[in-house]
C-alpha cells in the first residue's frame, strides 16, 4: 500500500548529497517559521540533524512516491501532492513553499543527486518488494534441481526457441514501457477467446525477449490480431502457411532501434524479431493457438516464429504506408497483414518505370496461384534501387499501385479451369471477362531494405475478405 504523505512540505534527502547537506539549513528555517514540514531521508536516520527526520532507508515512501531525484521538494495538501520541485532552485523552493529569502548565502540553483530507490543496483528488488501486488498472474514454484529454461519448454510455453524465464521483476520492468493499466483487458484472443490483460502481454513480451519500449507496439500488435476483419482465429485454422506479418511506421521506429535497411526481412534486430515473437507467443499462451491443434498449417512458414519489420519512410520517395491507410504523418502505427513466406523479384536491367511495373506485375500474378484472381491480397515490398526508377520518373504510390492495377487486368480465358491443361482455375462463367488479380486495396505497398541491389519481395496472403482476413492498422499508443 502507498504510505500517506503528511501535508505540509515534504522533503525526501540523503547523507550521501551535497545538495541536500546544503539546503538542510533551509529546511530548518522553514520548520523554525511555522511550516509543517517533513523530511524522508534514504540513508541516514540521524540526517539532516535537528529535524527529526522519518527513517526511508527501506525506500518504500521514496518508491511509492516517484522520487527520482534528491532532494525533493512535495507540497502535500489534503493527502496528494500538489507541488514538487527537484534540486535546489531557491525561485522555485520559495514559490512552492510560499516563502521569501531562501538560503540567501546559496548559490540560486544547485542540481541534486540520483534517489537511491532509482539506484540500478536496487530498483528491480524494489519493484518487486513494493509493487507486485499489482501481478496477478499465477506464480510458478521450480523443484530445487529444476531448471528454469527446461521448465518452460516442459510446459509448452515456448515456440521451440528458449525463452527468458518471466520473473516478477523483469515483468515489473517490462510494465514500465506503457501508461496501461497492468489489468486492463487488451483483447480477447482466440481461439480460446481468452482475455489478454497487459499484464500478460507484459509476461510474454519478457518471455519473447522484449524491452520495455516495445511493449506498446506489441499492444497494437495484439489489438489489431484480435479484430474481426483480421480474424486471427482463421489465419491459425487454416491449412495455407500464413501468420501474422507486423507492418511498423512512424516515429516509434527510430525510438526502438528498427531496422528498415539492409536485411530488413531478415535476422539481427531485436526489436523487430522480439515483437514478432511476443504477439505469437501470446496467441499461444493466452489464446491457445498451438501448432498441431487449432493451427493447422499444411507446411507452415518461418514467418509463423515472428514476423515484423518497419517501412523505411526516410528513403522512400511515397507517402508511408500508414498515410495512404488514413492516419496522419508522425503517428505511430502497426498494420497486420495475414502474409506467407517471402518471394524475391529479381530485375536488373529495367531502368524506366513501365518497365520494371510489368517485371512487378507479372511476378505478383503468381500469388497463391496464377489462375486465381479477387481471392488473396498481397504486400509489395519495394527495394531502394527499384523505388529509385519509380521515384525519378515522378511516379507517386497512387500511380504506381494504378499501373499495377491495370497490368494485373487478367482475361478470363487464361484464368478458367482446364485453360493452360491445368485442372485449376477459376468457373467456367468467367471465361469471357476481364478479372482483377487483386480486389480493389488488396496490394499494400512498403518501402524497405538496403541499397544492395535491383530486388523487391512479394509477401503473399491468405484468403481475403468476408470469411477471410483483411489488412488492420492500429495506432500505438503509451
Amino acid at each position: 500500500m502507498k504510505p500517506r504523505l503528511p501535508d505540509g512540505l515534504v522533503a525526501f534527502v540523503k547523507r550521501g548529497c551535497p545538495t541536500c547537506a546544503l539546503v538542510a539549513p533551509v529546511l530548518a528555517t522553514l520548520r523554525q517559521s511555522g511550516r509543517h514540514v517533513t523530511v524522508y531521508t534514504q540513508d541516514d536516520p540521524a540526517f539532516p540533524e535537528g529535524l527529526a527526520p522519518v527513517d526511508d532507508t527501506s525506500l518504500e515512501a521514496s518508491w511509492h512516491h516517484q522520487i527520482e531525484t534528491v532532494p525533493t521538494l512535495l507540497r502535500i495538501e489534503d493527502g496528494a501532492e500538489a507541488a514538487r520541485t527537484v534540486g535546489w532552485s531557491r525561485e522555485q523552493w520559495e514559490s512552492l513553499a510560499g516563502a521569501a529569502g531562501l538560503g540567501p548565502a546559496l548559490p540560486a540553483i544547485r542540481p541534486g543527486c540520483g534517489s537511491l530507490s532509482v539506484d540500478p543496483d536496487r530498483v528491480d528488488a524494489l519493484a518487486v518488494r513494493f509493487g507486485a501486488g499489482a501481478l496477478r498472474s499465477r506464480q510458478l514454484t521450480l523443484a530445487p534441481l529444476e531448471d528454469e529454461i527446461e521448465a518452460l519448454f516442459d510446459r509448452g510455453w515456448t515456440d521451440g526457441l528458449p525463452v527468458v524465464p518471466p520473473t516478477q521483476a523483469r515483468v515489473l520492468r517490462m510494465l514500465t514501457g506503457t501508461s496501461r493499466r497492468p489489468d486492463e483487458v487488451v483483447a480477447i484472443v482466440p481461439p480460446d477467446l481468452a482475455p489478454a490483460t497487459v499484464e500478460k502481454v507484459a509476461v510474454n513480451a519478457v518471455m519473447a525477449g522484449c524491452k520495455p519500449e516495445h511493449l506498446p507496439v506489441v499492444i497494437a500488435a495484439l489489438e489489431a490480431a484480435c479484430t474481426d476483419g483480421f480474424n486471427m482465429h482463421g489465419v491459425l485454422a487454416t491449412t495455407m502457411p500464413v501468420g501474422p506479418v507486423v507492418i511498423v511506421n512512424g516515429p516509434v521506429r527510430r525510438a526502438i532501434g528498427m531496422n528498415a535497411g539492409l536485411n530488413v526481412l531478415g535476422q539481427g534486430n531485436r526489436a523487430g524479431l522480439t515483437i514478432g515473437r511476443a504477439l505469437q507467443l501470446v496467441v499461444r499462451n493466452v489464446g491457445g493457438g498451438r501448432p498441431g491443434e487449432v493451427d493447422r498449417a499444411t507446411h507452415g512458414s518461418p514467418g509463423k516464429l515472428s514476423f515484423c519489420f518497419p517501412e523505411d519512410e526516410e528513403g522512400s520517395p511515397w507517402e508511408p504506408l500508414s498515410v495512404e491507410r488514413g492516419f496522419a504523418r508522425g503517428k505511430s502505427t502497426v498494420t497486420l497483414f495475414a502474409g506467407e513466406g517471402t518471394r524475391c523479384v529479381v530485375d536488373q536491367k529495367s531502368r524506366t518505370p513501365e518497365s520494371l511495373a510489368r517485371t512487378l506485375a507479372l511476378a505478383l500474378r503468381g500469388v497463391s496461384h496464377p489462375k486465381f484472381a479477387m481471392a488473396f491480397d498481397a504486400v509489395l515490398v519495394v527495394g531502394p534501387d527499384h523505388a529509385r526508377v519509380f521515384g525519378e520518373a515522378g511516379w507517386s504510390r497512387a500511380r504506381l499501385l494504378e499501373e499495377l492495377g491495370a497490368l494485373l487486368q487478367l482475361p478470363g480465358s487464361e484464368l478458367v479451369a482446364g485453360a493452360g491443361g491445368i485442372a485449376e482455375g477459376l468457373p467456367e462463367h468467367f471465361r469471357d471477362a476481364v478479372v482483377p488479380k487483386f480486389r480493389p486495396g488488396g496490394l499494400l505497398l512498403v518501402h524497405a531494405g538496403g541499397r544492395a541491389g535491383l530486388f523487391s519481395e512479394i509477401i503473399g496472403g491468405w484468403i481475403s475478405g468476408g470469411g477471410g482476413s483483411s489488412p488492420i492498422t492500429r495506432e500505438i499508443t503509451p
